[in-house]
């Protein structure tokens, strides 16, 4: 029996134990062989990868150290005691050795499989392999499959209304900050829109990053329950609620392997809706050069993709094609994507106009779902609440409800503007290097990070003139984006 003991350590995702090399009667080998063991203590047990640790001052005799992750997830005070033992490999292993030759999984087997590494007991290497034979082929019966068992293995949210709406976009669009205003045209009009959204991964920012810079997302799923019951809606971070949690320990593999195949990207958008308890969607997904979807044809298989689960887990679906050529409104990182998205909701004069257009049609689709209105009166409707501040009224009652931040987030002191090379028309924008210079000033970790467009495509710009503002909240964040936007700006002006 060893006492446990909590390391100031983030090891995420992995549950990782420490033990000192010299304690216990263990030899080289059995440490070797304990490659990942087993922590028990009645009821409460985890997997997690062993370390061993040479430095004797970390660990008191009789102690086995246990990393964030581990600790949080055992849920034991320190000091407890816990029985080790080797950890069998998960059998469910099997079914991606199958995978990986080719094999087509059943639904069982594909359940089993997120079972084990929604309980973390798969490595990432294991998990990279599985990622990596499902993209190499995946029918359309195991995205089902997926998604169902994604959706199964963590909580689930449940309304007492009979119509749930939503609204999600597959991403890779900056600035694209349309559920912020949707959400509030929405609930103003009466339909209940509990949102609940990720953390950005690789982008500059997403919804619950923005949302925190207005108000607490972080919220329990009993506290949800009561605001929706009375603003009809909630702007929240879907991990305190572990929504699908195996789709977040796939997503911290896939993405630094840079996977996103269309199953995959199914698979985790509706497995995340099913379990937040939606009967009504509306999806955005852009279409342009430097979007994650790239042609019309690729677009049109992804639409009847999300159609095909939809329609066997339950959920209504309207996917919506939009224009992915360049990024959405102005700002580009938490703190500039909420400003645009309040400029919107005040209806300001100098506010986005792409932005507010966006918006405007997707919450139409989403009040479209009302059987109250008369078919294509959604836009009409979304409209004359954006224009009559109804919008802007449940926004300031949601931020009211959630807990406003007692702080006034600006953007980063530290600026740098890049300028046009030649005079001429703003061509092209890459989306996906803007989002990669955001990213290196600091956004999404660093609110104020990010970038201020200052130029669209079509529009004129002289020599010397700034296409965009970088902004950092330290000299090294700006330097790190001022390094890569030298090399490649992101804009193509031509003469």
């Amino acid at each position: 029996m060893l006492k446990i003991r909590p390391v100031a350590i983030d090891t995420y995702p992995e549950n990782t134990a420490f033990l000192p090399r010299s304690d216990g009667g263990y030899g080289a080998e059995q440490f070797q062989a304990l490659r990942k063991i087993e922590i028990c203590h009645a009821s409460n047990t985890i997997l997690a990868t062993l370390a061993i640790m040479d430095d004797k001052h970390l660990l008191r005799p009789g102690e086995i150290g246990l990393g964030e992750q581990a600790f949080r997830r055992l849920g034991l005070p320190a000091g407890t005691e816990v029985s080790i033992s080797q950890a069998m490999p998960p059998a469910s292993l099997d079914g991606v050795r199958r995978k990986i030759r080719g094999d087509t999984l059943d639904d069982a087997e594909i359940a089993s499989i997120i079972r084990d590494i929604s309980r973390f007991r798969y490595s990432p290497m294991e998990i990279a392999a599985f990622l990596v034979a499902c993209a190499a082929f995946m029918t359309t019966q195991e995205t089902l499959a997926l998604t169902r068992a994604m959706a199964d293995v963590g909580g689930k949210l449940k309304w007492s209304s009979p119509l749930v709406v939503d609204k999600h976009c597959i991403g890779g669009i900056p600035g694209n900050r349309t559920s912020m205003i949707v959400v509030p045209i929405v609930a103003a009009h009466g339909l209940i829109i509990p949102k609940t959204s990720s953390r950005a991964i690789t982008s500059p920012s997403g919804t619950a990053d923005t949302m925190e810079v207005l108000a607490n997302v972080d919220i329990s799923a009993e506290r949800m329950q009561e605001i929706v019951a009375k603003e009809n809606a909630v702007l929240a971070w879907g991990g305190r609620v572990k929504l699908s949690p195996a789709d977040d320990v796939l997503i911290s593999v896939e993405r630094p392997l840079r996977i996103d195949t269309f199953e995959q990207m199914v698979a985790s958008i509706m497995s995340k809706k099913l379990a937040a308890g939606s009967t009504h969607l509306v999806i955005d997904i852009p279409v342009g050069p430097t979007a994650k979807v790239r042609n019309q044809t690729e677009a049109v298989r992804l639409r009847k993709l999300f159609e095909y689960v939809a329609s066997k887990v339950g959920i209504v679906v309207d996917v919506v094609l939009t224009d992915g050529s360049q990024p959405i409104g102005r700002g580009v990182g938490p703190v500039l994507e909420a400003r645009d998205v309040m400029a919107v909701l005040r209806n300001d004069p100098g506010a986005p106009a792409d932005l507010r257009d966006r918006a405007v049609m997707l919450a139409g689709r989403v009040l479209d779902f009302d059987p109250q209105l008369k078919g294509g009166e959604g836009h009409v409707r979304a409209a004359e609440l954006l224009a009559s501040g109804a919008a802007l009224a449940a926004m300031e009652r949601l931020i009211a409800a959630q807990g406003p931040q007692g702080v006034t987030a600006r953007p980063g002191a530290f600026e740098h503007e890049v300028i046009a090379p030649i005079d001429g028309k703003v061509g092209a924008i890459d989306c996906h290097l803007i989002a990669r210079i955001a990213r290196l000033a600091g956004a999404p970790m660093e609110k104020g990070a990010g970038i201020d467009l200052l130029c669209k495509v079509g529009d004129a710009i002289g020599k010397g003139e700034p296409l965009y503002r970088i902004h950092a909240t330290s000299q090294t964040g700006l330097d790190f984006a001022r390094e890569l936007a030298a090399s490649s700006s992101g804009y193509d002006v031509t003469a």
